[in-house]
């Protein structure tokens, strides 16, 4: 299965989202993102952390990610709309933005599309990626129409999950996605599956998906991502004929 993680490898977000993150753990995470078998697409790290890891991986082709409205979707709009600039004063090169979901979900629709749309703005040219949170939605059609309002409101990416709450990405859930996203007909929209990936198997579950709704020439870094911390380990150990490794718990 190389070439499978080797494609893998090419569509992930190295992620370190930890409440003990340090400068230390950004290092080397920036070190782990260039391996011998090519390099992952992004890190996406705390907003902090994002002119260390810019200058880390500087004229390398690894873009730097980070989140905003992290992890809850709850804080003000403007401080969301501050803090985007601010990331992408650092050198940010995507913005993970998390939906207002609750909002959402207890019928505040525009309040919390109106976020996704002001952020929209001040990112400019950069990537925005906004994290759905799908295991927090109680049905799949609840999911689409949220989906398709934040496509509208200006998304490059839908993301599947922040990895902080119990249900991450599923596979009801990526093709949900993965249809939205291919029912816009004005511009390519990208998928990010985050939030429980951890093997060799659920990266191909997941690219099995992305090749069967949308053409195996479609998931590439620049339409479709993996966020994951434990999934390189796993993508490493395949394409050195190494034993697969313990999955541990986490993003």
């Amino acid at each position: 299965m190389s070439e499978l993680a080797r494609r893998a490898l090419a569509c992930l977000d190295l992620t370190s989202l930890n409440d003990g993150d340090d400068e230390a753990a950004i290092a080397k995470l920036c070190a782990r993102a260039r391996t011998k078998h090519g390099d992952v697409a992004a890190v996406c790290l705390w907003p902090k952390f994002v002119a260390q890891a810019k200058a880390a991986l500087a004229q390398t082709g690894v873009k730097i990610a980070t989140v905003v409205n992290f992890p809850g979707g709850l804080e003000p709009a403007a401080d969301v709309v501050a803090m985007t600039k601010t990331a992408l004063a650092d050198g940010a090169d995507e913005i993970d933005l998390v939906f207002p979901y609750k909002r959402w979900l207890r019928g505040e629709k525009v309040p919390a599309v109106t976020v996704v749309a002001r952020v929209r703005e001040a990112c400019g040219n950069a990537t925005l990626k906004v994290i759905v949170e799908s295991g927090a939605f109680p049905a799949l059609d609840k999911l689409d129409r949220a989906c398709g309002e934040i496509v509208e409101a200006g998304a490059d990416f839908l993301k599947t999950s922040t990895g902080k709450i119990e249900i991450g990405a599923t596979p009801d859930a990526a093709r949900v996605l993965l249809e939205v996203a291919a029912r816009n007909p004005y511009r390519d929209v990208g998928v990010k599956i985050s939030g429980g990936v951890r093997t060799l198997a659920d990266a191909a579950t997941y690219l099995a998906f992305a090749d069967e709704l949308r053409g195996p020439d479609w998931a590439t870094p620049a339409t479709f991502r993996f966020g994951a911390s434990g999934l390189l380990d796993a993508l490493l150990a395949d394409l050195d004929g190494a034993a697969a490794p313990i999955p541990a718990k986490g993003y």
